[in-house]
């Protein structure tokens, strides 16, 4: 059974902690965290975690979709 690395965790932790931040810069986008900073982001999800592995060398990378908040429910 594989589990993602430690980093994995922590990285989507800080994503979910500095959300409001994102929001600011990647609404409506995928976003792809290493090391707790953005490396990838687009609209297309596979797009963004192709080029954050191609970046990084990361097998196991959070991602993230940050909504612009105009979403009515």
């Amino acid at each position: 059974m594989l589990m993602e690395p430690k980093e994995f965790w922590e990285d989507k932790k800080w994503a979910r902690e500095n959300y409001c931040e994102l929001q600011k810069q990647f609404r409506d986008k995928w976003v792809a965290i290493v090391g707790k900073k953005v490396v990838s982001y687009g609209e297309n999800r596979g797009d963004v975690k192709k080029r954050a592995m191609e970046l990084t060398g990361k097998k196991y990378i959070p991602l993230i979709y940050v909504e612009s908040g105009a979403a009515i429910y």
